[in-house]
């Protein structure tokens, strides 16, 4: 602004130096002009008395100055010219001030000259005798005048710029310090008081500005708020412009991409550099969607990418990242353990009906007929227990268990009635400190069996079961512990996934499925505890769980007995 003040000074200063100067010089002229007008028309009648009085003589003695005299016959020849010889001249008959004086007694013209820029006057009078009388004077024109003048009108000029100049400078700074000293913060405050002008552009700044205000507050609210929401999701939350670069990233995106710190401004190439999901990234952008399944940090996600458009243009896109783990493992483990179902129903069923074959084709001896009737009953017998315990299974996890006080006693001398057949020579001790946990009974006992079960069957006759039952932190812990062949560190995990065997060949032969830890680690959940196993290879295994303690649990006598 200061800039615009000080050459608008300028150029107006300029102009009106110009415009002045050159109005000078044209009034100056006419008005000398006409002075010199009236001088030439007196010189002529004094010039033509003396010329009527002492002819050519008077002529003669004139003084030489700028005034030319020019005595003219009625013929239009050249008497006498005081500036040129009159012989050598033309005739002057056609000359339009001497035919108007021949006319009318007197002629005057104006001619100009612009080779030489200038101007001359002719004034003619007819004398008594017939003759006429001329007299001429040159002046310079107005353009000459200005040439003459150039060089001082140049430094008057200059001197009038250079002043113009400070006083443009001094006049802009004073008009534009108010302006940048205005206090926009507080529009309508009486510091702004100095130009009344600027009322109506300030009440307008106050205006918008308290509008920007209150846009502002709600804008920072709501990114609060989204903030606060996708901070606290689970989901992670990625938000891309149309360049790909990012805008914002919740907590949980930056833990599963690993990205430490804030991140907007940078290329999403710099976080997840996998093709499939610049693909998902470019589909989103182009069709409206895209989605990839991607694995960080043993985990698996689903990533669901979808275009942002606004006004009908594709502004950016959202990337939504879902942890699927538990459910892809929840998937597997459905695949598996159908898979593992169709296999063990069929080994039974597959001998059943190649014996009820036999019998129907052929005519076996009576022994034969026994041996196959056996096989068959034994075949439906393990076709039985499979069922019973995926039923069992299946069941544990549609109703929950009544949690009731229940004597350890009790539960421990019905699981040993249960297990005796089964201990193949192994003796077996059961300690429940007389202890009453919070528990159902049923489910208990089944835990305990199946657990006596599997340590029989890992152990050799005349090898030690024990069942124990002990305060621990406030609640009961019980383990029972075999001293049999073990179990490998490496398969520790996987021991109480279903249908899931150590030793497959082994555990076919004895008529297990898998399914006995299976079983008993859902009853410990539904207890609120899971199985802590712990086993050494040659050594034993030891199986323990936690119950909670009932309120009336108190001392009895140690039940313990050996088979």
């Amino acid at each position: 602004m200061t800039k615009k003040i000080f050459s608008s000074i300028m150029l107006t200063a300029a102009c009106v130096l110009l415009a002045s100067m050159i109005t000078t010089v044209g009034f100056l002229r006419d008005y000398f002009g006409g002075i010199e007008e009236s001088g030439l028309r007196e010189e002529l009648g004094i010039a033509a008395v003396g010329v009527e009085d002492d002819g050519m003589d008077y002529l003669a003695a004139l003084p030489d100055g700028q005034r030319r005299f020019t005595w003219i016959a009625a013929d239009g020849s050249v008497i006498y010219d005081t500036k040129a010889d009159a012989d050598s001249m033309e005739n002057h008959s056609e000359r339009e001030e001497v035919k108007a004086a021949f006319e009318t007694g007197a002629g005057e013209i104006v001619r100009y000259s612009n080779t030489l820029m200038q101007k001359t006057m002719y004034a003619a009078r007819r004398l008594d005798d017939g003759t006429v009388l001329r007299v001429s004077v040159s002046t310079a024109t107005v353009g000459a005048l200005l040439l003459g003048v150039t060089q001082p009108m140049l430094a008057v000029l200059a001197a009038a710029l250079i002043l113009s100049a400070i006083l443009a400078k001094h006049i802009s700074r004073r008009v534009v310090a108010p302006l940048n000293e205005l206090d926009l913060e507080h529009p309508l405050d009486d510091s702004n008081a100095a130009y009344e002008e600027l009322a109506p552009v300030l009440g307008r700044i106050n205006r918008q500005r308290s509008q920007i205000n209150s846009q502002l507050r709600e804008l920072r609210r709501r990114t609060d708020e989204f903030a606060q929401v996708t901070g606290s999701m689970r989901e992670g939350l990625v938000l891309l412009n149309e360049q790909g670069y990012i805008l914002s990233m919740n907590p949980a995106a930056r833990n599963i991409f690993a990205v430490e710190g804030d991140c907007a401004g940078k290329d999403f190439l710099t976080v997840d550099r996998s093709c499939d999901m610049s693909a998902a990234v470019r589909s989103a952008m182009e069709s409206g969607h895209g989605r990839l399944h991607e694995r960080h940090g043993g985990r698996i996600y689903q990533v669901d990418v979808s275009r942002i458009d606004s006004d009908g243009a594709a502004i950016g896109t959202v990337i939504l990242v879902f942890d699927v783990t538990e459910q892809e493992s929840a998937e597997q483990m459905r695949r598996e353990f159908t898979a593992n179902v169709s296999h063990e129903l069929k080994t039974p069923m597959t001998g059943i009906i190649g014996y009820a074959d036999l019998l129907r084709s052929m005519q076996p001896d009576p022994e034969e007929q026994r041996e196959a009737a056996g096989a068959i009953f034994h075949e439906a017998q393990r076709l039985e227990a499979l069922s019973g315990k995926l039923l069992q299974l299946m069941g544990l996890g549609e109703h929950a268990p009544q949690l009731v006080p229940v004597q350890l006693d009790s539960v421990f001398a019905e699981a040993r009635r249960a297990v005796a057949p089964a201990l193949s020579g192994c003796i077996l001790t059961m300690q429940s400190n007389g202890l009453t946990v919070q528990g159902d009974a049923d489910l208990l006992c089944d835990l305990v069996i199946n657990l006596v079960t599997n340590a029989a069957k890992a152990s050799t006759p005349g090898s030690a079961i024990a069942v124990c039952a002990e305060l621990a932190d406030g609640s009961i812990r019980l383990t029972v512990q075999d001293h049999g062949q073990g179990i490998p560190a490496d398969k520790l995990a996987r021991v109480v996934e279903p249908f899931y065997m150590v030793d497959k060949s082994r555990s076919r032969n004895e008529g297990g499925a898998g399914l006995g830890l299976s079983i008993c680690n859902e009853i410990a959940k539904l207890h609120g505890s899971t199985l802590e196993i712990v086993s050494e290879v040659g050594k034993g295994t030891d199986i323990s769980f936690t119950v909670s303690l009932a309120d009336n649990s108190a001392e009895s006598e140690d039940f313990e007995d050996e088979i």
